[in-house]
Parts: structure tokens; C-alpha cells; sequence
């Protein structure tokens, strides 16, 4: 499985305002904005992901860490993907390992 992210920004950062004129503070937001799978082998595929600093935020204040962003979503992504395993009763402790490649591109691979 790969996540990446991709290099363009779809999430506007601008100070949103309420109807009231007040700051309107942004809200953690992440996005698939892609699912690939391979026809070959369906195991294998990968999400393209983007995301918000405020999602990486509130990432960080669950105790994500990591060296970067895309290390801190990686982290969470794999914890989001056992938990669903584990409630599908799917045992994944057993499942081997995540091979994450940092791309020049600024894409992460995971697989």
C-alpha cells in the first residue's frame, strides 16, 4: 500500500470569515484524492492523500510524531488501516512490515 502527497495544494489556506466578520479558524481536513489498485495483484494499490497543517496539527496533539509531515500522515495512515483490520476481525500483527519511500518528487511511497 503507498500514500503519497501530491505536490498540488487542493485545500484553500485563506482566513475564511463568518457572517459575522469574526476569524473563522480552519478545520482538520484530509482528502483521497485518488485510490489505485492493481489489477495484477488487488492487494496492492495505493490512496493519494493531501491534507491541511491543521490536520497535521491535531495529528501531533494525538501523539503522532515525525520528522515531517508526510512521516506524521504516514503514521496515522497505517494505525487508521490496523484498526480496520482489527475490527474486521483481520489479524494483522503478522502482516510483515511498511516500506516507506520518500520521493524526490516530495511523494511518500508506502508499501
Amino acid at each position: 500500500m503507498k500514500v503519497k502527497k501530491t505536490a498540488k495544494t487542493t485545500i484553500k489556506k485563506k482566513n475564511l470569515k463568518d457572517k459575522k466578520g469574526k476569524k473563522k479558524s480552519e478545520e482538520p481536513v484530509v482528502k483521497v484524492l485518488n485510490l489505485n489498485v492493481n489489477p495484477e495483484n488487488p492487494r496492492n494499490g495505493f490512496f493519494e492523500l493531501d491534507w491541511n497543517p491543521e490536520f497535521v496539527n491535531m495529528l501531533k496533539q494525538s501523539g503522532y510524531e515525525g520528522a515531517s509531515e508526510d512521516e506524521i500522515v504516514d503514521r496515522w495512515f497505517q494505525t487508521l488501516c490496523k484498526t480496520i483490520g482489527n475490527e474486521q476481525g483481520i489479524d494483522v500483527t503478522g502482516s510483515g512490515y511498511v516500506q516507506i519511500n520518500r520521493r524526490d518528487d516530495g511523494k511518500t511511497e508506502v508499501s
